[in-house]
């Protein structure tokens, strides 16, 4: 199928991009990350693709990173994770934040992520943690768990702070985090 695409964006949404190459417009299906980068009509861009089908529809998915593209692949192999699902669990973290995640069978960070409950998170886990492979150092999503809720706390929306949360470093404590996301809301 088609494994990746090079041209102009000549249309983009808060879903999806137009990008034409050859006198072709192609609508890819993007993540919130590749839109919020500062992509503009007439910008040129390269994105992997993955090519969906189904009986009703054949869409492309496109990522700026090949890590990004197998990842994505990795999710969708697991029953019950269509493409759109994917992209929303790409777009709540880091694809480093996410393996911790997966690796060490911390469910209650996936079932965050909005659409994904206790049932699909424990079989994103049990499918993925194998190929994703075991964490030497003890993992702890805890921290970023914590910093999540204290900023929703402070009155941020869980989309804003997982954002900022997604900007910082991912060591440091729970407080490290907190103060860098502060800086990076308070920015805004």
């Amino acid at each position: 199928m088609i494994g990746s695409i090079k041209g102009k964006i000549i249309l983009k949404t808060d879903k999806f991009l137009v990008v034409e190459t050859g006198g072709v417009g192609y609508k890819i299906n993007v993540s919130p990350d590749t839109l919020s980068r500062s992509l503009k009509t007439n910008d040129d861009i390269f994105l992997w693709t993955h090519t969906h089908v189904r009986e009703d529809a054949l869409d492309l998915f496109g990522f700026l990173e090949m890590e990004e593209l197998r990842f994505f692949e990795m999710l969708i192999s697991v029953s019950g994770i269509g493409p759109r699902s994917a992209l929303t669990v790409l777009s709540i973290a880091s694809i480093e934040t996410l393996r911790k995640a997966i690796s060490s069978n911390d469910i209650a960070y996936l079932t965050k992520i909005s659409g994904i409950g206790r049932k699909t998170a424990e079989k994103i886990v049990i499918e993925l943690r194998d190929k994703i492979g075991k964490d030497d150092k003890d993992v702890s999503l805890r921290d970023e768990l914590d910093a999540l809720e204290a900023l929703k706390s402070l009155g941020y929306s869980q989309i804003d702070a997982r954002e900022a949360l997604k900007k910082i470093t991912p060591d440091g404590d729970t407080n490290a985090k907190i103060r860098e996301a502060l800086k990076i809301l308070g920015g805004k």
